[in-house]
């Protein structure tokens, strides 16, 4: 069943579920209304949805025409649902501008509200609390039901999952727990007291939706898994319906922002216009685009960054992508490698027609993907196909920094000429002793020549070729079901999981 859900959810961008996510959630709600199930009038629920998408795509068109800006159509459909799930459908005219007036805001926050290009805090929340400070009103956040939590559960598990932000939601929770828990002793409102607060903070209160939806936006959540730990708990504690300072009893878009300038605090602050310099074709279907950033950006070996290629008619996939970063930090270019397929995306379409000095946006840099600092410790980098990139990226600055380190590189790929990189592999064996292993997966496709491995890579290989793997620190990087196959490999070998790293980055598919 999790492997159906797994395939089910790599064919979709992390954008793209949660706007799935929001338009079945509206969905469910007008069903709900029109069944007479709800409180919610359907005609004026449609109608306000549909005045928020309007308005959310009119605004973001001109300020991305007036910033020269790629447009992002999937983020300003994104906010415009959000909205309207958080904000009490119209009931009378007179709430028009109120509407309009949260939807102008959440546009102008990604553009106005910026420093060096990257937005400060998470648009919707900026927008209804300054509606709240500039015409005193504020959402409802009526999304938060019990009609509608079982639905808010089921997406929200999904997203997570496609993210892979278990650690920040779970901080979230117990922070907000404790909290309440906290507050309850404290008003010594008694255990009764205590047991309906928590009844009507699950099944009353917006808080897996926040959770799911709101914590989760990517460009304004701290970079790191322990930044992003540290993140969910200082949100969960303003954010707690029980929480207050005196009389001040913060909304959830208050916490929100709390947590967003502690993400601006943490966060690298880069966000790069670049230019296409080369592009070097390295195998059948596969190609470096190196681009000259300006300023040089500082960045760890092994981590990823946000890519938004504007393009006409982008696809279901959109105009985002995530890409580790193949170059190092010592050069002065930007390098991604990228696999192109038979069918590939309307992004890479675009991509791989790009001109010299055309223009692509990179930001979000982020991961935990990173040699350690115990410089002796043994690791074990895994790669399948294009993979390998971080790898090029943490090797490349070994060499250019001088640094020696006892790695061992396994490199499955499916035929002999997908190899890539591998003068840049020879050149570190013979300046510092890596040690590589190339296996062929295509049996079929193997040369008579070829004196490397053939098959995938098993435990018996690896015990081969690294003895003490019981001692290594292993990296994953690869396709995800190449990630999930080579941990079941590893735990099969006892390997503990803390001893386990994998190159995940919520944009893959």
């Amino acid at each position: 069943m999790m492997k159906w859900v797994d395939n089910l959810l790599n064919r979709v961008t992390m954008y793209r579920l949660i706007l799935y996510y929001l338009i079945a959630l509206l969905g469910v709600a007008l069903l709900f209304a029109f069944a007479g199930l709800s409180d919610q009038d359907p005609y004026a629920l449609l109608f306000s949805t549909g005045f928020l998408v309007g308005v959310c795509a009119l605004t973001n068109w001109i300020f991305a025409q007036t910033f020269a800006a790629p447009p992002n159509v999937e983020s300003t459909y994104i906010s415009a649902l959000i909205l309207a799930l958080i904000i009490s459908p119209l009931e009378s005219y007179q709430d028009l501008w109120f509407l309009g007036w949260a939807a102008i805001l959440a546009m102008a926050s990604k553009y106005i509200v910026a420093i060096k290009h990257k937005h400060l805090f998470n648009p919707v929340a900026f927008a209804v609390a300054l509606t709240y400070f500039t015409i005193n009103q504020s959402a409802s956040w009526w999304v938060g039901n019990i009609q509608l939590l079982p639905f808010v559960l089921l997406g929200g598990i999904l997203i997570v999952r496609k993210t892979q932000r278990f650690a920040l939601v779970y901080s979230f929770f117990v922070s907000a727990l404790v909290t309440l828990l906290a507050f309850g002793l404290l008003e010594r409102d008694g255990a009764p007291a205590m047991v309906e607060s928590f009844q009507r903070t699950v099944y009353y209160s917006p808080l897996f939706f926040f959770a799911f939806v709101i914590l989760t936006e990517p460009l304004t959540m701290p970079p790191t898994r322990r930044t992003q730990i540290i993140y969910g708990a200082l949100v969960g504690v303003v954010g707690a319906p029980q929480f207050h300072l005196g009389s001040f009893y913060p909304t959830p878009e208050v916490a929100i922002l709390v947590g967003n300038l502690f993400a601006y605090i943490v966060s690298p602050k880069a966000k790069l216009i670049l230019r296409l310099k080369e592009r070097i074709q390295l195998s059948a279907d596969v190609y470096d685009f190196i681009f000259a950033p300006t300023p040089r950006l500082a960045f760890a070996p092994g981590q990823y960054m946000e890519w938004t290629l504007g393009h006409a008619d982008p696809d279901q996939r959109g105009n985002r992508r995530y890409f580790t970063l193949a170059s190092a930090p010592t050069e002065d270019e930007l390098r991604i490698g990228v696999k192109f397929y038979e069918r590939s995306s309307s992004f890479k379409q675009a991509l791989l027609t790009m001109e010299p000095e055309h223009e692509i946006v990179a930001a979000q840099l982020a991961g935990d993907f990173v040699l350690p600092a115990n410089l002796q410790q043994h690791c074990v980098l895994i790669a399948g196909g294009i993979g390998i990139t971080p790898y090029r990226s943490m090797i490349k600055y070994l060499l250019d920094t001088g640094q020696r380190r006892p790695i061992t590189l396994i490199y499955a790929c499916r035929t002999v000429d997908d190899f890539v990189y591998h003068g840049l592999f020879t050149q570190a064996r013979r300046a510092w002793g890596l040690q590589t292993i190339y296996t062929v997966t295509d049996r079929s496709k193997v040369p008579a020549w070829w004196t490397g491995h053939v098959g995938y890579i098993t435990p018996q290989l690896i015990k081969t070729a690294v003895p003490d793997y019981k001692e290594c620190l292993f990296y994953i990087s690869g396709p995800n079901r190449m990630v999930n196959a080579f941990r079941t490999v590893l735990r099969q070998l006892q390997v503990k999981n803390s001893q386990i790293k994998t190159d995940f980055f919520s944009g893959l598919a």
